[in-house]
């Protein structure tokens, strides 16, 4: 008997083979110079419009923290979605801020096909967009970035920021000194700096990372043709001044980021989306990036669903190519 001779109610599921795949073999997976080009032809598809993502909702749990469910395909890739927990009291019990967990589903049947750490991914990705518009923004002879921030962002960011600049000086400014020199001592082109006006006005690229409610630097101590990237989410406000989103080259993810959060930004909140270029739009040259040496450019990014399907997709191609994970039956 084929299964066109059964009726629905004669087909069960049954037990099927799912991968699973934990933080550690995630982390030996994912390459973050695949990531890069990879969130680049995504960027490039989203602005397209030939990526699928609704808006995230959100659960609040009063006083502990809030989850986010985020999906996204596209044409070539299996389905993802991505649940994120961010609980800002974790630390204190020895377990992130983020915790997060990923599905693929296989886009020709529906049928669940692995179960992923999304943890990893979630601090990597995020740090990877901003450095795609480091490479995509920044001068080509920009020497001296700063960090700020200390934590996951800042150490994905001081790991990736090398790929795509050959740095003299990587600047790392956090709330705690000592948090910023645990860090710098990763690289050896990082130094901790207890300035952070001082680092700022002496850099030609100034990564924001942290999970502030208030702005962390002022505008008027960025220098003509900086680059500003900015990967906070902290609503109502966040970490970036709006004053440098309002007045200088802006560039989001896409222009979703003008809605209120937990869609969109909290620092762009009343700024014409007008004003705003998507990054793919820069990538494909659809649109002018960078266009003087004097330019301030800034990117704001919220943080969004195609940049966790691309980098589980690479995550599950390569353990599928290197034998990789584990299958249980579900």
């Amino acid at each position: 008997m084929t299964n066109l001779d059964k009726s629905a109610a004669e087909i069960r599921k049954g037990d099927l083979p799912v991968m699973c795949i934990s933080e550690s073999e995630v982390m030996g997976l994912l390459d973050p110079n695949e990531l890069i080009l990879g969130l680049a032809r995504g960027f490039i598809a989203l602005s397209e419009g030939k990526v699928q993502s609704p808006n995230r909702p959100e659960i609040c749990i009063p006083g502990k923290g809030f989850s986010l469910a985020m999906s996204a395909w596209m044409a070539g890739m299996n389905i993802a979605v991505k649940v994120v927990n961010v609980y800002e009291g974790n630390p204190a019990i020895d377990l992130p801020n983020h915790l997060a967990t990923i599905t693929l589903y296989d886009p020709d049947t529906g049928k669940l096909l692995c179960v992923m750490d999304g943890t990893h991914i979630t601090a990597i990705r995020t740090a990877a967009s901003a450095i795609v518009s480091v490479k995509a923004l920044a001068k080509d002879d920009a020497r001296v970035a700063t960090i700020v921030g200390a934590g996951v962002q800042g150490r994905e960011h001081l790991q990736l920021l090398p790929l795509v600049r050959d740095f003299d000086l990587i600047q790392i400014a956090s709330l705690r000194y000592e948090d910023a020199e645990k860090l710098a001592a990763r690289h050896p082109k990082a130094k901790a700096v207890r300035d952070i006006e001082k680092a700022v006005r002496s850099s030609d690229v100034v990564c924001l990372s942290t999970h502030s409610y208030d702005p962390v630097i002022q505008a008027c101590w960025v220098r003509s043709g900086t680059h500003v990237s900015s990967v906070g989410y902290a609503p109502p406000s966040g970490e970036l001044p709006v004053e440098l989103a309002r007045d200088h080259s802006l560039f989001v993810e896409t222009l979703d980021a003008f809605e209120a959060p937990p869609v969109g930004c909290g620092e762009l909140s009343g700024i014409d989306p007008g004003r705003a270029t998507q990054l793919g739009d820069v990538l494909s040259r659809a649109r002018p990036g960078r266009i003087s040496d004097d330019q301030i450019t800034v990117y704001k990014a919220m943080g969004v669903a195609m940049e966790d399907m691309v980098a589980a997709n690479i995550t599950y191609d390569e353990a599928v190519r290197m034998g990789a994970g584990r299958n249980v039956l579900l």
